[in-house]
């Protein structure tokens, strides 16, 4: 294997595929990154760490001689990243990795190429397009709601809901759930719980794609894979059933307030500065006509916040862990949204002023006297 790549071309490309590099294994080969180079001249960089693999493509690379191997993923890349945005040759040479530009010259150990996991491809069930801005959307209106504790299973996934005239994701953690819909034309129904953290990679990996306008999923049993014109994501699928999330959303409110986002979001941050000095992040909430009271104290002091609001039906005196609430108002964009709660003890929903584009679900916490 021999061949010359601009510098910055390889450093994004290996920025991308290093992502499903993991350094939590005890297999060698995982840590790696293959290369291959071709006699089409292009150069493919692939990394997995099984559960997630990523293969992408340089096309234009001057290849003399086609060949592969594996280097390891982080010297590699910190050792290209470091290097001059010019041509770098890199020249397998038996078991080591030579990397070499008019002023520097590195070698490398590399790994054996033929243990390197195969990616392969999967057995398609169905396939389809999808928006790359909406799904980046989707994605990053939803997965901050999904469980990060290994131990609770199925719901550390986001679940992806197709039907015929829409696409639907929903995550949780328990004390929190997001609903998120979009309108889309889809020739069959499916469900298919991707795991949050992949698709946290997932997100990165879109929104540093600056030409691609759609992607396109194909959807197996136990895998998935999402193509774009030159990367490749190879994904495992979560097995089980998710929660049914749509007997979860209240279906009655005593008190629905309609608040404008970006000044509801300010008091409650500013709210939030004494709460993280004291437990759960706790925030208490009393509805007055239409005025919405925001306090929180500690044992540093107490805060007390006021903001407009558009009330019906009774008041409501309801406490908050801050810190749930701020993550879903900073990822929407609507001027104005919906709160609807029923009692102190039950969830209060997040919704927009109209439409069924998002629903999001925060659990309350007590309040105890003094509070």
């Amino acid at each position: 294997m021999k061949f010359s790549c601009n510098q910055q071309t390889l450093s994004k490309a290996l920025n991308t595929v290093s992502k499903a590099v993991t350094s939590k294994t005890t297999i060698p080969i995982l840590k790696g990154i293959l290369l291959q180079a071709t006699k089409e001249g292009k150069l493919i960089l692939s990394a997995s760490d099984l559960d997630l693999s990523i293969e992408k493509t340089i096309d234009g690379v001057h290849v003399e001689e086609e060949g592969s191997a594996v280097v390891l993923s982080k010297l590699f890349t910190d050792i290209i990243r470091k290097l001059p945005n010019e041509e770098i040759l890199i020249e397998r040479q038996d078991e080591n990795i030579a990397i070499k530009t008019p002023r520097s010259e590195f070698v490398v150990v590399g790994l054996p190429s033929e243990e390197f996991p195969n990616i392969g491809d999967i057995k398609e069930f169905e396939k389809l397009s999808i928006d790359k801005e909406i799904f980046k959307s989707m994605i990053r209106k939803s997965v901050f709601c999904a469980s990060v504790d290994e131990s609770k299973g199925i719901i550390t996934g986001v679940l992806i809901e197709l039907e015929e005239n829409s696409i639907r994701v929903a995550a949780l953690d328990g004390f929190r759930m997001a609903v998120i819909t979009e309108e889309m034309k889809n020739e069959e129904s499916k469900k298919i719980i991707i795991p949050a953290k992949i698709l946290q990679d997932i997100y990165k990996i879109i929104a540093e794609l600056e030409e691609e306008e759609s992607l396109t999923f194909v959807l197996g049993d136990k895998k998935a894979v999402i193509m774009l014109e030159n990367v490749k994501i190879m994904l495992r699928l979560l097995n089980g059933e998710f929660i049914k999330y749509k007997d979860i959303i209240p279906k009655e409110n005593k008190c629905v307030i309609k608040a404008a986002r970006v000044e509801l979001f300010e008091s409650i941050e500013r709210a939030a500065l004494l709460s993280k000095e004291g437990k759960n992040n706790l925030i208490k909430l009393s509805t007055s006509e239409n005025s919405l009271t925001i306090t929180s104290r500690s044992d540093e002091g107490t805060v007390r916040e006021e903001t407009r609001i558009e009330r019906e039906g009774e008041d409501i005196e309801i406490g908050f862990n801050s810190k749930y609430l701020l993550d879903v108002l900073k990822v929407l964009d609507e001027e104005e949204i919906v709160l609807e709660m029923n009692t102190s003890v039950k969830p209060c929903l997040i919704k927009p002023v109209s439409g069924e584009s998002f629903k999001y679900l925060v659990l309350p916490v007590r309040i105890s006297a003094g509070q």
